[in-house]
């Protein structure tokens, strides 16, 4: 399965932005799928998750704010982001949550920054 990550650019505080990870090769419907993020010098973090019938999972930090969703027949997962802080300008990707990790897409960079 290839995953590109797309839909990132610069935001001010408090904008939004929607991200979209479509996959290739293979269907991901059947996975739970999530999105991670990396800030520059940290680790890779959680942001949240859906399973493959559509129940969700996020992190604290993003609860009520971020919306993850899917479109089975585009093979595509999408986050909403929404309130962004400059906190949260990093790459993000997304992935398989559970089981084998697909190869790491290339990301999309989000800024957030006035």
């Amino acid at each position: 399965v290839q995953l590109v990550e797309s839909g990132g650019g610069w935001v001010q505080p408090g904008g939004s932005l929607r991200l979209s990870c479509a996959a290739s090769g293979s269907s991901v419907s059947i996975s739970a799928m999530g999105w991670y993020r990396q800030a520059p010098g940290k680790q890779r973090e959680y942001v949240g998750e859906i399973t493959s019938v559509g129940i969700t999972n996020y992190a604290v930090s993003v609860k009520g704010r971020f919306i993850i969703s899917r479109d089975n027949a585009k093979n595509t997962v999408f986050l909403q982001m929404n309130s962004l802080k400059p906190e949260e300008t990093a790459v993000y990707y997304c992935n398989r949550v559970r089981g084998t990790r697909y190869a790491w897409g290339q990301g999309t960079q989000v800024t957030v920054s006035s």
